[in-house]
């Protein structure tokens, strides 16, 4: 503590030492180090006479440093115009001088900042709290600063160190000659040294200086130290802290995407021990289910729940886990797109279209009336509305899966009713993604912003429908000329070995799934489009896909609803049990009565029983309000408790849906389809 008072009064006084002339300046620097000084009992002579030697001391060391730098210029151009000296030689000298230089400067320049810091809290008011933050950031940006420049000077010395070992070894090699296998091993030493400059990327230098990069504090936690107690020597140590976690002091963790040394291998073992994991366990939990009658999904959902941060907390890599669990729903939605033949989307295409959009603006309709007697604001009224209005079609899918459609001739299948509204929903999904920074702007607009508000939403709205007229169109084209070929030559190519027909499949989903993501629309819509353009090449196309595509599909499937229960919290549902029941059960209510409502008037008389199976297919909420609710709230549209609710309402809802569905097929479908269906 007494070195940093004595540094800290130091770097006071420095300042004003070239300007001693002026007595009355310096006798009030003079009384601010008194003050400072923590000896109050030293008689005021010996306190000015230790100011005026420190300021000597600061000032000759100024005038040392400024000597030493000429001195470094003029060895930089002695050792450049050095014939003596080899290349690699002459590099590590001139970059040993540079990186001095850079030191003795980087060095002043604190001292300099340290004494302006110091000013500027003298000077500040400390009863003021926004003052002390303020001067706490201004603070933080320059240690940070300092830690990124320390950082890269260490990485310079790296470099340094290493040009000092080359130049060695050419010494070395100048001095003896080579046998061949040393000369073989020499050439491949320089042409790994450019490999590694190739493709190495200068990620850290490149966007330091971009708009919009902060500099973070983290802390780098090692994988386990028994790990790096095997480490024999600390360069080793050093080259396994790319597998370890950052933390951020958010308390968010990160790993390793992309590492400097490209040539090395590496292998995220939290990722594959969490996937693992969820396998493993995720048997059990669907055994469980299926003993006592319900759907296995729910099982993989009480999986997530006890590895996930509700649990045993074992699940390291929740990102990734949720980003592999993506591609189950793709697969899913492919499937049902293949079960789904364009014949049957003509024949239902114009409820798929209305009974959606119905649903969604009556929702919103309630919702606002229900904000406006609870006093919530517009903008949250309308999320929550939208957000509540989504159905799952993963899980609807499941439901379907399997089942035998016998409907009369002339009547409409329920099934192709109730995945044309989820498709549609899909699709309006990707809209209100689109609409939402539109609508976190309402929220802090004024009212005399909200016509051009309108105005851009109803331009977004024109956006999404051109880009839907142009992937339907698409499709028209790829289903009258390359489809079929596109098949027939893998399937010709693919006799006795599957993987070239489950690839082509995948790559064409793929296709299709890239191509809506690029005109905004929904990537979902692109995996359905996808698996209903392979099934317009008839039934024994889609029965061999589907036999290919399925184990894959049902193991992403495991993945994606783990990843669920990796959002459920049970604690926060025992402590509000009865609000989220209730919550829960109006929700589930209001969607199945909106539903028969709607369906009532679009459907054709013959068809009208189907209303209830439909109604109860739909009278759930999505997954994907867990995505909607995070980005919310990080925007600031909903509050943490909103979220919360809307996470424990969607949860209950889900498990609510099998006893609902079961109870619309007991009702409406006949015996033998019962039997199928459930």
């Amino acid at each position: 503590m007494k070195a940093t008072g004595f540094i800290s009064l130091w770097t006071l006084v420095s300042l004003p030492c070239g300007q001693l002339a002026n007595p009355a300046e310096h006798e009030d620097v003079v009384k601010h180090a008194i003050k400072l000084h923590r000896g109050k009992g030293a008689v005021i002579t010996q306190r000015k006479q230790w100011v005026l030697e420190s300021c000597r001391k600061l000032s000759g060391l100024l005038r040392q440093k400024n000597v030493v730098l000429n001195k470094l210029k003029n060895a930089i151009r002695a050792v450049e115009k050095d014939v003596g000296l080899s290349d690699e030689e002459k590099l590590f000298q001139v970059h040993t001088f540079e990186i001095f230089q850079k030191e003795l400067n980087e060095s002043e320049n604190s001292v300099f900042q340290a004494i302006h810091g110091l000013q500027r809290a003298l000077q500040g008011d400390y009863k003021d709290v926004v003052n002390m933050k303020e001067s706490s950031r201004q603070r933080l940006e320059a240690l940070r600063e300092a830690a990124i420049k320390e950082e890269m000077e260490y990485v310079e010395l790296l470099a340094a160190e290493k040009h000092q070992v080359e130049a060695l070894k050419n010494m070395q090699h100048q001095n003896k000659s080579l046998s061949m296998l040393d000369e073989i091993l020499e050439d491949v030493r320089k042409a790994a040294d450019r490999l590694e400059e190739e493709i190495e990327e200068h990620a850290f230098d490149d966007n330091k200086s971009v708009r919009g990069v902060n500099f973070e504090a983290v802390l780098r936690v090692e994988e386990d130290e028994t790990n790096s107690k095997r480490n024999a020597s600390k360069r080793e140590v050093e080259d396994d802290l790319g597998l370890s976690m950052l933390i951020d002091s958010q308390n968010n963790q990160y790993i390793l995407t992309k590492p400097r040394d490209s040539t090395i291998p590496r292998a995220d073992h939290h990722f594959i021990k969490d996937i693992v994991t969820i396998g493993m366990l995720s048997l059990p939990c669907g055994w469980l289910c299926t003993t006592i009658g319900l759907p296995t999904m729910f099982g993989y959902i009480i999986c997530g729940v006890l590895l996930g941060p509700s649990g045993l907390n074992s699940i390291k890599s929740i990102v990734q886990v949720e980003t592999l669990g993506e591609f189950g729903v793709f697969f899913t939605l492919f499937l049902v797109g293949l079960e789904f033949s364009p014949e049957r989307l003509r024949k239902v295409w114009k409820i798929s279209l209305q009974g959606p959009c119905y649903m969604t603006v009556l929702m919103i309709a309630f919702g606002l009336l229900w904000g406006h007697l609870l006093q919530i604001r517009p903008t949250q009224s309308v999320f929550i509305s939208t957000c509540l209005s989504l159905s799952s079609t993963p899980l609807v899918s499941r439901f379907l899966a399997g089942s035998v459609r016998g409907d009369k001739e002339g009547d409409i299948d329920y099934s192709s009713v109730l995945l044309g509204m989820l498709v549609m929903q899909d699709v309006q999904l990707g809209l209100f993604i689109a609409v939402m920074p539109t609508l976190i702007q309402a929220g802090v607009s004024t009212h005399s912003s909200i016509f051009k508000e309108i105005l851009r939403i109803l331009i977004l709205i024109g956006q999404i429908l051109f880009s839907l007229a142009a992937v339907f169109l698409l499709c028209l084209v790829i289903k009258t000329y390359l489809i079929g070929p596109y098949y027939r030559k893998l399937h010709a190519e693919s006799k006795g070995n599957k993987e070239i027909l489950i690839l082509g499949i995948t790559a064409f989903t793929f296709l299709m799934l890239t191509i809506t993501e690029l005109l905004d629309v929904s990537m979902e819509l692109g995996c359905f489009l996808a698996g209903a353009l392979i099934s317009s090449q008839g039934h024994m196309v889609t029965e061999e896909i589907m036999c290919c595509i399925e184990p894959i599909r049902d193991f992403l499937a495991i993945i994606f609803f783990a990843s669920i229960g990796l959002h459920v919290f049970p604690t926060f549902v025992i402590y509000e049990l009865t609000v989220l029941l209730f919550l829960t059960l109006s929700v589930v209510i209001m969607k199945f009565v909106l539903a028969v409502l709607v369906l009532s008037l679009i459907l054709p008389k013959t068809s009208q029983y189907i209303k209830w199976i439909v109604s109860a297919g739909l009278a759930q909420v999505s997954e994907f309000s867990f995505v909607l609710g995070s980005r919310a709230r990080r925007a600031g549209i909903i509050s943490r408790e909103v979220y919360l609710l809307i996470l424990s309402v969607t949860t209950l809802s889900l498990l609510l849906a099998p006893a609902l569905w079961r109870a619309a097929i007991m009702k409406c479908v006949p015996r033998p389809e019962r039997r199928s269906s459930t």
